[in-house]
């Protein structure tokens, strides 16, 4: 080949960036997508034959296979009959395999106990761990905790009849708390026990019924878990002891990063997760196992090559050695991490990833990403049905197919290759994810991107050193713990940007759940993209875009207050729009309140404490220990300086006064009882204590009647508070010594949420000229009760409520009163 001297250099070497071109050039072609029609087919087969009768099962497959053995047959065809016949075969198959698995629901006499709702004394064998479920509040009241466990019934007798052998995949719910036994069973363990079938709730799951067991007893174990399991139970424990002494988060994190066990996580670090996108972190994902094979093999494209990198050739391990080593790390990987569906969906996705670190050659990942799904849909066909499946092959189809290109692009207006790549990646990946995930949370997240990529520093060193302390417990737990402790630091890093993430404002945007929503959130992404794509030669406009993306998340409060209106200057008390449920604030100086209850949901008190601005918070007033008043207390603490939290004596439900105890010491805050008589003041506002007294009087018949009632003062204006009492209480107040202070108040909170319970005599005795009612919309008590509400208006009260006028801001100074909407 001739040609002058200063000529173009072959396009292979300009592109390297480097003076000298590329030391290892490599020139690949088109895309090889040969085998994406026949995984897809497979796909969609699996899924839509899984719960179909027999005979469509048994007639998808025999017609694809006939026609894909025909065209196999004639070969006179010029079409590409190789490809459509592959198709066929592949929808034969995949149907085949779903009709098997579907057979396993509707076979043997589980389901048939389950119509019933019989009691039966079954044998059944673990296929995953025991997981807790969270409480929920229903009402002024906490669900029960049960333990989930899913299981394979192996024998069952129902009667007097006679013991059947089968295999029916079920989902055992045991009535149990934390420290319970039944948490500490193994995958593959067999048990015996005595429950009540039900049939599920929805289909399309793999449970053929759910099995009710009490768990007043411990479990009676027929056969131990396999060698295997109990291996990587003692390993999971170990990791588990060597982080026991780490912070909070690092503690909860660690075992969730490296192996998966979320069993630490709290509610609300998990919804700080889901809020910036860094769920995929909480769970066992290819990138783990990617991780730990990279240190075997080195960085990208230098596998196969003399100058190859990692630990392996500093061993002196050869290819094929190296090969083995890294299939007995995958091995260890699935068995320490469980082999459940989830766990071998991230061993196939992280194969396909190590591949491409491997050879360096993109043409290769799309047909091992295509070959993969095929074979995991085939061996188990539920996962066509899984969401986190849906999000694996998704997140590791835009990293081979979108990121390279989008990495070049960025790479050509002057990025830095890392720079660029981790952009890419992130962005990639968010872009394609981001319509199923808004099926799943009903929630658009403005902050993935950038969440992830700071947290992407850490997820290696997090994810390396915590597989070191896995690994070196059950020798060393003294170096584990050093290791754990080490691993720390980058765990706690990653909680950090999930929870400051999450804290922003305007982290995310409410969608529409649907698939019509995932569909409409596709194209604006599209389109968002072809626009972005055109604005990017015009920085100035790039820039002004940044900006307004910037405003909208951080949504600084003076500029929210002049758009939004919200909240209004002056404002002296706001009742907070809480669903079922009371949390109110006190305005005591700039940036901070007293907060009066805090509603069932941490997120949503939360959220109406930061567009109040609220950073300091003197004291917390829970009026009762019912849930919809103290449920929300984790979003009232949540990154707030708070002095105290007060309370009231009666401690009963027990269990959320436990609650409130166990949140308040985790963050070292006192916990003090209020008393009547109490008087306090913090800055220009005051307020007293007026029930319960020191020796209630009457006794109270609950929790409601012991509510602490409050009356305080700010700006001239008079606040009664009155938590949830009811009559009989609040008729022993009118009767107490702080009964001469109710007379002609200002504003009024009004009891229980506006019920049909109140006394008339207090209503008139205090005369309000504002009526405020906290209540969700749509509760099943219809709260507030129509009578109140007219017995208030009677004596010239405005009523407003939460559950038609949103969050209410009460402003004012001296007779002036005014309200505001959020």
């Amino acid at each position: 080949m001739t040609g002058a001297p200063g000529a173009a250099r072959p396009e292979v070497h300009a592109a390297s960036g480097k003076r000298l071109g590329a030391s290892h050039p490599r020139q690949e072609g088109p895309t090889d997508l040969r085998l994406v029609p026949p995984a897809l087919a497979a796909w969609a087969t699996a899924a839509l034959t899984l719960n179909a009768p027999a005979g469509w099962g048994v007639g998808v497959m025999a017609v694809a296979l006939g026609l894909g053995v025909l065209l196999l047959w004639v070969r006179r065809l010029a079409w590409p009959r190789v490809s459509v016949a592959a198709v066929l075969l592949c929808v034969a198959a995949a149907a085949a395999s779903a009709g098997l698995h579907g057979a396993d629901l509707r076979r043997g006499p589980v389901p048939e106990l389950a119509r019933q709702y019989a009691t039966a004394t079954a044998e059944v064998e673990l296929t995953s761990d025991p997981r807790l479920t969270r409480p929920r509040v229903i009402g002024d009241r906490t669900t029960r905790t049960a333990v989930l466990i899913n299981a394979e019934v192996r024998r069952v007798q129902a009667g007097g009849a006679v013991a059947a052998v089968t295999r029916t995949p079920v989902l055992m719910v045991v009535d149990a708390s934390e420290g319970s036994p039944w948490l500490r069973l193994l995958p593959s363990t067999r048990l015996r026990v005595n429950a009540r079938l039900a049939p599920t709730l929805t289909g399309g799951d793999r449970t053929a019924a759910v099995l009710r067991v009490r768990g007043g007893t411990a479990p009676k174990v027929v056969e131990s878990a396999s060698a295997a399991q109990r291996f990587a139970g003692r390993l999971r424990a170990g990791l588990r002891e060597a982080t026991d002494g780490l912070p909070a988060d690092a503690r909860a994190l660690l075992p969730g990063l490296v192996v998966g066990d979320t069993s630490r996580i709290t509610p609300e670090l998990d919804e700080a997760f889901k809020e910036t996108d860094l769920a995929h972190t909480l769970a066992v994902s290819g990138s783990n196992l990617t991780i730990i094979l990279v240190l075997l093999i080195g960085p990208p494209g230098t596998a196969r090559l003399v100058e190859r990198r990692g630990l392996a050739p500093r061993l002196g391990l050869s290819l094929r050695t190296t090969a083995l080593c890294g299939g007995a790390l995958t091995l260890a990987f699935v068995v320490v991490c469980r082999p459940d569906p989830s766990v071998l969906r991230a061993a196939a996705c992280g194969a396909v990833v190590l591949l491409a670190l491997a050879t360096g050659r993109r043409r290769s990942l799309v047909p091992a990403l295509a070959t993969a799904v095929l074979l995991l849909v085939l061996f188990d066909p539920w996962l066509a049905r899984s969401y986190g499946f849906v999000l694996s092959v998704l997140a590791t189809g835009a990293l081979l197919m979108l990121a390279p290109r989008w990495s070049a692009a960025l790479r050509r207006r002057g990025v830095g290759p890392r720079w660029a790549e981790a952009v890419a990646a992130a962005a990639a990946a968010q872009a394609v994810c981001a319509p199923v995930v808004v099926v799943l949370s009903s929630r658009v997240s403005l902050v993935a991107v950038p969440c992830n990529l700071l947290a992407e520093v850490a997820v290696a060193p997090a994810t390396v050193l915590g597989f070191a302390a896995l690994a070196t417990a059950p020798v060393a737990m003294p170096v584990a713990k050093v290791l754990a402790w080490c691993a720390s630091w980058p765990a706690g890093w990653i909680a950090d940007i999930a929870r400051t993430g999450a804290a922003l404002p305007g982290a995310g945007i409410d969608w529409p759940g649907s698939w019509a929503g995932a569909g409409l959130l596709a194209l604006l992404t599209l389109a968002a993209l072809l626009v972005g794509r055109r604005l990017w030669r015009h920085p100035w406009w790039c820039g002004v875009g940044a900006l307004l993306l910037v405003l909208a998340v951080v949504q600084p409060p003076p500029l929210v207050r002049v758009i939004r209106g919200w909240p209004p200057p002056g404002w002296q008390l706001v009742m907070c729009d809480v669903g079922q449920g009371d949390a109110a604030v006190l305005a005591a100086g700039e940036g901070a309140g007293v907060v009066v209850d805090a509603g069932p949901d941490p997120e949503l008190v939360d959220h109406c404490l930061r567009t109040l601005g609220i950073t300091r918070i003197p004291l917390v007033v829970l009026t009762h220990f019912h849930a919809d008043h103290v449920a929300g207390l984790p979003g009232v603490l949540r990154g707030r300086a708070v002095g105290a939290i007060e309370t009231t004596g009666h401690e009963e439900p027990v269990e959320q006064a436990e609650f409130v105890r166990r949140q308040a010491a985790a963050r070292g805050v006192p916990v003090t009882r209020a008393v009547a008589g109490e008087r306090r003041r913090t800055g220009a506002l005051s307020w007293e204590v007026l029930w319960p007294p020191p020796s209630p009087a009457p006794e109270p018949e609950g929790p409601n009647d012991a509510s602490v009632t409050l009356l305080a003062e700010m700006a001239g204006m008079r606040v009664l508070l009155l938590g949830d009492l009811e009559p009989p209480a609040q008729r022993a107040l009118l009767s107490s010594p702080a009964g001469g202070l109710l007379g002609g108040v200002d504003v009024l909170k009004v009891a229980h949420h506006g019920s049909a319970y109140q006394d008339p005599e207090l209503i008139r005795g205090a005369a309000p000229r504002l009526a405020l009612i906290s209540a969700g919309e749509g509760n099943p008590y219809g709260h507030p009760a129509p009578g109140t509400v007219a017995a208030l208006r009677a004596q010239g009260a405005a009523v407003l409520r939460t559950d038609e006028d949103g969050a209410l801001a009460v402003v004012g100074e001296g007779g002036e009163l005014r309200v505001a909407g959020d």
